[in-house]
């Protein structure tokens, strides 16, 4: 093993070590221990480079599996193993980033069931999880070769799998074009988030040809980094030919991204000298023109050193243009922009660096690089001890390299990563406000459409505006409507399952006071001053043998027991009341399951799709609402009537 080579694996190693810590602490204690993700922010660094960028970086394996299998090209078949590892790691890895950025991790398998086929982001998922099993069929004879599968049972599964070779590729060639392409559809529902300049309605036609053309340049860098570490042939005419290729695909792109504004009128807020424009002159001429051009030159599409910088050049720009379509030209609200802590940064490398490692191994141990015919050379057929045994301690118990680098990333990661977990930031919850909205007729289905603002001689009712965190996400509620369809006064312990002392039907927010953490609901302040400070300890503590504490107090329900509800809809809480849940898991939980069981059990009486979420979330006032922000002081003293002229900026839904 070269010097370089085993350089290149403790630094490796030492990556790893680190993203096993955070790995640690971050599914331990999620994802606001470890990133600097927020509702404003919901994806980030692990979606923009680990899935994103990860998919087109594996773009290689089509685009070479077609060159070879479909169009014939013999003299490219030296790449084709090495890029087909390269795509099957590609897409472990970007499995591997989305556990992470998963806030259930332990729920990625549900798109294999529940099928949203409305959703381009359901046909993503489907596309890379049958292309993932496709390029594990087509790797697994490279596995098979190796002298451990000889038996007549493996033998025949290999020749079972070259007899099908060219379907796999051809479902290998039509699943990443569906995937590659459609990453670029799920922008287009947000023509006023994204930038102009990278927003486009053939944004999914510019994905796919960037990652053809993304895709034969990380061949070309695949080979001479082998070449470079391993010692293996460098096909240089065969490269040469990549380039070329790779420069036409890039101009094919540049027209259509540059034609594409000019065709819209955007063209001019490119040169408009606003820091977006200049971004993407940059990226555009960094990840396309320069290299594309670099590439017509046949001298430097020779030499190793130009075809590697124009390779490196278009790996990086194309990085860079999907974290500026993903992040930086995504709009977000004023104050509340997104840059990616160093434990987002350590997982997307130590991901990167394990699946280096792992190509490493398949490279030392299995027929990757050399010509598919005949069988492996002799030096190929074991295992080599340097790929594992460096790893483990010495005989004289002296941890090798390797294991060093490994524990020492590791351990300075640990210095400065929150093990206790990190401390939630309160958001208290505020209570409803009463506004004037208006109703439309009932439909056939049952549904009355709620509207903030709105014309046509329709009278005005008192609604709840549930607003607990002032974000502008509301829900109206038309609690009066409630009441009467669930039997008048009632009612109430439906839903209000709890009461204060002297109160009758004791609001949400006074318990739930917080939008997403628990908050105990017994108040030791409260009750010591009503009970005569020290001296009524006795009446909650009265067995003076055991020591003070929530387990042994006397139960709640003692005294409290005409505050229970009993025929609340949830379930009644413990004798011993802990803490209540967060206001917005408390409004689900009521809501969602009460909706649920409506649809469930008077499916004739209930409306439709009254189970789901757009049902109380409806974009239409939502956006009404947003419009009135500015106006909100004034909407909380709005009690019947009308809604104040100066609040009315049009009509509503």
């Amino acid at each position: 093993m070269s010097n370089r080579l085993r350089a290149l694996k403790t630094v490796l190693w030492g990556l790893v070590g680190v993203l096993v810590s955070v790995s640690v602490v971050r599914f331990v204690h999620g994802l606001g221990a470890v990133t600097n993700l927020s509702d404003a922010a919901p994806w980030g660094l692990w979606i923009g480079f680990d899935v994103m960028s990860g998919v087109a970086l594996a773009a290689g394996g089509f685009v070479l599996a077609a060159t070879v299998y479909i169009f014939g090209l013999e003299r490219y078949r030296p790449f084709v193993r090495a890029a087909i590892l390269t795509a099957l790691l590609g897409y472990v890895l970007v499995a591997a980033g989305l556990l992470y950025d998963l806030g259930l991790p332990w729920r990625i398998w549900h798109p294999i069931v529940n099928w949203q086929y409305h959703s381009v982001l359901f046909e993503v998922a489907a596309c890379v999880i049958i292309y993932l099993n496709v390029l594990i069929l087509e790797f697994l004879p490279v596995v098979l070769e190796h002298r451990f599968f000889h038996g007549a049972f493996f033998q025949g599964v290999l020749k079972f799998l070259k007899k099908v070779t060219i379907p796999l590729v051809i479902a290998g060639i039509v699943l990443s074009t569906l995937h590659q392409s459609s990453l670029g559809s799920l922008f287009l529902i947000t023509p006023f988030r994204l930038h102009p300049l990278w927003y486009s309605p053939l944004i999914y036609v510019q994905f796919f040809i960037s990652a053809v053309a993304l895709g034969l340049m990380t061949v070309v860098l695949e080979s001479l980094f082998s070449n470079y570490f391993l010692g293996h042939k460098l096909h240089k005419r065969e490269i040469s030919g990549l380039g070329l290729a790779a420069s036409v695909v890039l101009w094919v792109y540049v027209a259509l991204r540059v034609g594409d504004l000019f065709v819209r009128g955007v063209l001019p807020s490119a040169l408009d000298g606003s820091w977006q424009s200049g971004l993407f002159a940059a990226e555009l001429a960094f990840s396309a023109v320069i290299p594309a051009a670099l590439m017509l030159v046949k001298p430097i599409r020779r030499s190793i050193v130009g075809v590697g910088v124009a390779g490196s050049m278009v790996v990086l720009g194309m990085v860079w243009h999907r974290l500026d379509v993903s992040i930086v030209a995504f709009a977000r609200p004023e104050g509340m922009a997104y840059f990616p802590s160093w434990e987002e940064f350590a997982v997307s490398f130590g991901l990167v660096a394990g699946g280096i490692l792992i190509f490493l191994f398949f490279v030392e141990n299995l027929n990757v690089f050399d010509d598919v015919k005949g069988h492996p050379p002799e030096e190929h057929l074991a295992f080599q001890a340097e790929a594992t045994v460096s790893f483990l301690p010495g005989p004289l118990g002296i941890p090798r390299r390797y294991s060093v680098a490994a524990l020492s990333g590791g351990i300075l990661a640990l210095l400065f990563l929150p093990v206790g977990g990190v401390k939630p930031t309160p958001v208290p919850v505020q209570g409803p406000r009463s506004v004037a909205a208006f109703i439309s007729p009932a439909s056939e289905g049952g549904t009355r459409d709620l509207a903030l603002v709105g014309s046509g001689g329709l009278q005005p009712t008192r609604v709840l505006m549930l607003d607990a965190n002032r974000d502008g996400d509301v829900v109206l509620f038309d609690h009066d409507d409630h009441a009467a369809r669930l039997g008048g006064e009632r009612s109430c312990e439906t839903c209000h399952h709890l009461t204060k002392p002297l109160d009758e039907n004791t609001s949400c927010f006074e318990c739930h006071t917080d939008m997403y953490e628990p908050r105990p609901v017994f108040d030791h302040e409260v009750h010591s001053v009503q009970l005569g400070g020290a001296e009524g300890c006795v009446q909650c503590h009265g067995d003076g043998s055991k020591v003070k504490s929530y387990e042994t107090v006397t139960e709640c329900t003692e005294c409290h027991q005409n505050e229970i509800a009993s025929r609340a809809f949830i379930n009644r809480p413990e004798d011993r009341w802990g803490n209540a849940v967060g206001y917005m898991d408390a409004m689900h939980s009521l809501c969602i399951e009460c909706h649920e069981r409506e649809a469930l059990t008077a499916p004739a009486r209930a409306p439709e799709n009254l189970n789901q979420c757009m049902t109380c979330h409806d974009v239409d006032w939502r956006e009404d609402v947003r419009r009135l922000m500015p106006h909100l002081s004034r909407l909380d003293r709005v009690v019947s009537g009308s809604v104040p002229a100066a609040a009315q900026p049009g009509a509503g839904g």
